[in-house]
């Protein structure tokens, strides 16, 4: 089991190589982390943009292009098409955005002839590492969907347990944490939490321990479980998996643990055909690099499962 990123790295080295597909590459910021994860022998990587752009910030950042191939085309929609269409095709095993905004760049995820779509709702995954905890810690949605329904927290669940059994967890445990651990009808969240628990108990979701409603506290500390009588609970201190009430919730606790804790993490988006990372301008060149790493274990248990 990967209890730190080091260990996913270590993870990355005994699988296939996987290639990775840059759509719009002629960013700086991207291709720094493209050549880390070069160097660290993470992923191959197509280039798919402005050529010349990308050769010019590649010289500046010090990289060999021979290392890469470089798709030339120079208009940004046309060329997350092409991007995401090597992974659509089988050529590449991982999509990532480039110098294009958000939006246009799911538009090619979701392309209904070269993309990734699957049918599913897409959820945003982030696996962290969090001093002290002694494990790595995924938090469920934290970025991409703003409100989902019962339904659609179900999918939420299945991808995070998929990418936590990438990382090496063979049963995850889920908490559906809320502010508190009982349920109170006035809390809608927390009835929510219940349903979700009593669906696992059913065997409506499987392939992990689903329980809840969880304070934070109970799902990852295991004296606080002990303090409030809560060591019974299906997951007490140990959660791998947290699946917060909506996007309010855990882009908050994503942002306190980012920049106020000791932490690393790696994200990517889920649901699709093959993972897709979607990193933020403002992520360090380590967070890219980790996503990269990420996408490359999740995507070697994807092949499997086919």
């Amino acid at each position: 089991m990967s209890k730190s990123f080091d260990d996913l790295l270590a993870k990355v080295s005994s699988i296939s190589k996987k290639k990775l597909a840059v759509a719009v590459a002629q960013d700086k910021a991207v291709l720094e982390a493209v050549k880390a994860a070069h160097e660290r022998n993470i992923a191959d990587t197509i280039l798919v943009g402005d050529a010349d752009e990308i050769k010019a910030i590649g010289a500046e950042l010090g990289m060999d292009m021979n290392d890469y191939e470089i798709i030339d085309e120079k208009d940004k929609i046309a060329a997350s098409l092409k991007a995401v269409s090597l992974v659509h095709e089988g050529k590449a095993d991982m999509y990532m955005k480039g110098l294009l905004d958000t939006k246009s760049f799911l538009k090619s995820v979701l392309d209904k002839e070269v993309g990734l779509r699957t049918g599913q709702p897409l959820s945003h995954v982030c696996v962290a590492e969090i001093k002290p905890v002694d494990r790595l810690l995924i938090l469920t949605d934290v970025a991409f969907m703003p409100y989902p329904t019962t339904e659609e927290k179900k999918y939420i669940i299945k991808y995070a347990a998929e990418v936590a059994k990438a990382c090496g967890v063979e049963m995850p445990k889920v908490a559906v944490c809320c502010a508190v651990e009982t349920v109170n009808p006035k809390m809608p969240v927390t009835v929510e939490a219940a349903e979700l628990s009593k669906m696992q108990d059913d065997g409506e979701i499987t392939g992990c321990i689903v329980e809840g409603p969880l304070s934070l506290d109970i799902a990852i500390d295991k004296y606080s479980a002990e303090e409030k009588g809560a060591m019974d609970r299906k997951v007490a201190g140990d959660a791998d998996i947290l699946l917060f009430p909506d996007i309010q919730a855990g882009n908050l606790v994503y942002k306190t643990v980012v920049h106020l804790t000791d932490m690393k993490c790696g994200c990517i988006l889920t649901g699709t055909q093959a993972p897709v990372i979607l990193t933020s301008r403002s992520d360090t060149c380590e967070t890219k690099v980790n996503s990269i790493a990420l996408a490359a274990v999740v995507a070697e248990e994807m092949k499997k499962n086919k």
